[in-house]
Order: structure tokens, then sequence, then C-alpha cells
């Protein structure tokens, strides 16, 4: 069938409040043109992140009611072990309330001045608690995914041969793991495909070095496996699962993605010396082991979360419906990456606003023009979230001088919107571009030391 349908029927709906122009305008000014400060109720579709803004289904609410809140050694907690251990094969499992937790735990336990954590892309939130630590992030991304156009179906790939390259010229000592973005978020959404997969395994069995997935979007990733990998099609999701999970040593895991809950984390481990720190330092931040930060009803919530997102028919309908909307914005002449992924479209904000210089910032101008336009709040994914000041010598390394893409990212939350909203977006992303000569580019008036992209103030220039 051409329509798709949602696999679920609508109980509950919120309101969205319908602003018009001289709103939109007075509330970018109040939040000097930087989207994150800008408040929910004034936004008419929300596609700034898929983090924690996705809709949970009734199964989970249910299990809400059943949380068990003892502090220690919940009936929930176990319910929620015993669903991750089946789904990924992990035996040793420590909840945290979201993934920058899992994140900060590890790299405070691994990372150091000096040390260096090579990955296909670091996302924002991994690359500043690797830098908080001290260590320097490297990313490799294959040389196909920095061509916006190119039809690679695997470009969220490391580049095998520059991890042989970096390994042999930083020493394996410096390097205290190897870690695997699934998928790849700031290089588009891009999937990692099970050979690139297995080839990064074996280079880090042999040079002993752990390997280590961030897998936030894991199940997507496996569907676009099945859809795009020889020999692969006739396989279950649920295996394709089992495969990814069992190459790694350790996995660092924001729920608040194909976890289908709005808030939660994990941290996977193997290592038993690495666990039994972990678990000290998640008992001094975060909370006892059987709750890491959580209520009971969150642990239940996530674990129905982590059954219902490898469904295969909520994910046919998932991948599918990204791709409508990177047709739609292709077809009305907005410039894409490609393929389409499977959790976000990214516009290619360097030639979509092509007379925006690169440090005039043209992601955040789209993103300024977007809301602008038709309230439809994005994100910028470029020299705004992965750029610094030019006097920043610790984050404007020579591994990352500046970010190969300028993208804007229109990130759909999980079971929260119709095909008519995805519509709205085309349609108005299509006006935008017929004149897209108005965008003006911005100048930063205020940032902090990391994470800018969060906080920064803007002007339009």
């Amino acid at each position: 069938m051409k329509t798709i349908i949602e696999p679920f029927r609508i109980k509950t709906v919120e309101p969205i409040r319908m602003t018009g122009a001289e709103d939109r305008e007075r509330i970018l000014r109040e939040a000097d043109f930087n989207l994150f400060l800008v408040r929910a109720d004034d936004v008419i579709i929300d596609l700034l992140t898929d983090s924690g803004t996705g809709a949970m289904s009734s199964e989970q609410w249910a299990g809400i009611m059943r949380g068990d809140e003892s502090y220690a050694g919940a009936t929930s907690f176990y319910r929620f072990q015993d669903r991750i251990q089946e789904l990924t094969g992990f035996e040793h499992v420590l909840p945290t309330h979201q993934g920058r937790a899992a994140e900060r735990i590890l790299f405070e336990l691994v990372g150091g001045p000096g040390k260096i954590v090579p990955n296909n892309a670091h996302f924002d939130t991994t690359r500043a608690n690797i830098e908080h630590s001290g260590a320097t992030p490297v990313d490799l991304p294959i040389e196909e995914a920095a061509d916006p156009r190119g039809r690679h179906p695997f470009k969220g790939n490391m580049d095998v041969a520059g991890l042989e390259r970096l390994i042999g010229e930083v020493g394996r000592d410096r390097i205290p793991l190897v870690m695997m973005t699934i998928t790849n978020n700031s290089g588009g959404g891009q999937p990692v495909s099970l050979a690139n997969l297995r080839a990064v395994r074996e280079v880090c069995t042999r040079h002993r070095l752990p390997m280590f997935l961030d897998a936030c979007r894991f199940a997507e990733n496996a569907f676009l496996i099945k859809q795009r990998e020889p020999d692969q099609a006739n396989r279950a999701v649920r295996d394709i699962v089992h495969d990814i999970f069992g190459m790694a040593d350790g996995v660092t895991i924001s729920a608040k993605k194909d976890g289908l809950v709005n808030i939660g984390g994990l941290l996977l481990l193997r290592d038993p010396e690495l666990l039994h720190r972990a678990s000290n330092l998640l008992i001094l931040t975060e909370g006892f082991i059987t709750y890491g930060g959580l209520a009971g009803r969150d642990l239940e919530a996530m674990a129905q979360g982590f059954e219902e997102v490898v469904h295969e028919d909520y994910l046919a309908y998932r991948i599918r419906s990204t791709e409508y909307l990177g047709d739609g914005l292709r077809a009305a002449g907005v410039p894409i990456m490609e393929p389409p992924g499977a959790h976000a479209i990214y516009i290619d904000a360097a030639a979509f606003a092509s007379h925006i210089p690169r440090d005039q910032f043209p992601g955040q101008a789209v993103v300024v023009g977007l809301f602008r336009q038709a309230g439809i709040r994005t994100c910028e994914i470029g020299s705004v979230m992965f750029g610094s000041p030019p006097d920043d010598k610790q984050h404007r390394s020579a591994s990352t001088p500046r970010p190969r893409l300028e993208l804007v990212r229109l990130a759909i939350p999980r079971r929260v919107y119709t095909q008519s909203h995805i519509d709205y977006v085309i349609e108005a992303a299509g006006e935008l571009a017929a004149r897209r000569e108005s965008l003006r580019g911005l100048r930063i008036i205020d940032e902090p030391p990391l994470l800018r992209h969060f906080t920064a103030r803007f002007e339009e220039i």
C-alpha cells in the first residue's frame, strides 16, 4: 500500500497553539534566535529532537501503575533487567537517568588527559563528556559521509583503515576504547552496517581494545540493515539486534530514543572490574544500582518500550514515514542528506542557504527561517553545535578543525505526529526554499564554554 498508516490508534490528544507571524517574530527576538530558548507552547510542530519526546503506549502507562518504588531490589528493576538481558545478551545492566549520565560515568572512569577516543562520529554530549575528562574525541567517518547527495546505504560507517592508522600513530595504550554511534546522528542519521561493525570489531580484537556502542537508535539501525544490507532481508530485527550487541564490550544508551520513553538510560558492561567501579560511581552520583536515578515506574515503562521498539510493524512505519518527509522536501526543492535515515531528515543548509558564509552559521539561519515561516522548531547540526571560537585551542583541535557538514535536523518524535503534520512541514519548507535569499546570517553574542548550541545567543546580521 502507498498510504502510510500509523500502526496504532490515538487515545489521548494534546492541543497545539497556532501562532501568527507577529507572534513568532517576537518569540524569536526574545529568545535571541536560539530555538532551545523558546517555550514549547510557542511551537506549532516541534522537530527539535526525538529524545524523550515520543508518545508512550497504553501498555507503558499500565506499567507505570505497576511501578515498585522500593529503594533497593525493586520488582520493576528485575523486570527491566530481564528485558534488557534478553534483548542484548548483556548480563550486567546499570540504569541511569538518561544517556549522558551513562557517558559521564564511563568516561570519568576510562578517559583522562592524553587519552584518545575514536568514533565513527561522536554526537554532542558524548564529545563533551570525553572532553570534560581531558581526553580527545576523534571522528573517523568514511569519505562518502561528506557527500550529502551520495546514496551510499551506510554513510554512518567508520573508516576502518583510518582507525588502523590512528592506532599506529598514537599507540593502543592511549586508546581506552573504540566507540561506534548507531545510527550516526551528527552525520545525518545514517546507519552503520553489520559488515562495518564486524570489521571494527576485528581491529579492536587484534589490538586488544574494547569496542563500545553508543546505541541510542539500535533498533532503527537494525531495521535499516534489514532493508539495505545484502543477505539480511529475511532475518528478524531481533536477530540483527543480537548480532549488533554481541560484538560490543560495552554500551551506552539513551532510552529516550529507541527505549520509547520520556526519561531513562543505561550502561551495559562485560568487564567485571569496570562494572564494579561504575557501580560505585553510579551510587555516588545517580542512585542505588537497582534504580539509577529513576523511579520504579520509569523502569517499567523502559522495559515495555524496549519490547515494543523491535516490533517490525512499528519499525516499518517509523522508517517509511521518515522517508515520506524526505521525499516531500526533495520534491519541494529542499536539498537533504541522502539517503533518508530513520529518526530524522537533515536539510543540507550549506546548499539551501549558499549565500550565507560558514562563519555566519547558515544552518542556524535555516532554523530561524523555518520557525519564522511556520512555527516549526528544528536543530542546527553544524558550525554552531560542533564549532568553537578560533582562539579555543582545546576544542578546535587538529582532529576536529571544523564540521564537514552544515545540517539542519528535523527529528521526528516517535508516535506523535500524523501525516498531515508532516505535510505541513513539507509545505512550509518549500515556501521557505522559494525565498531562501531572504535568509540572513547570524553572529554569536554570548556562549558557554561547552555545548554552546543549547544556550548561545545570536543576533541577525
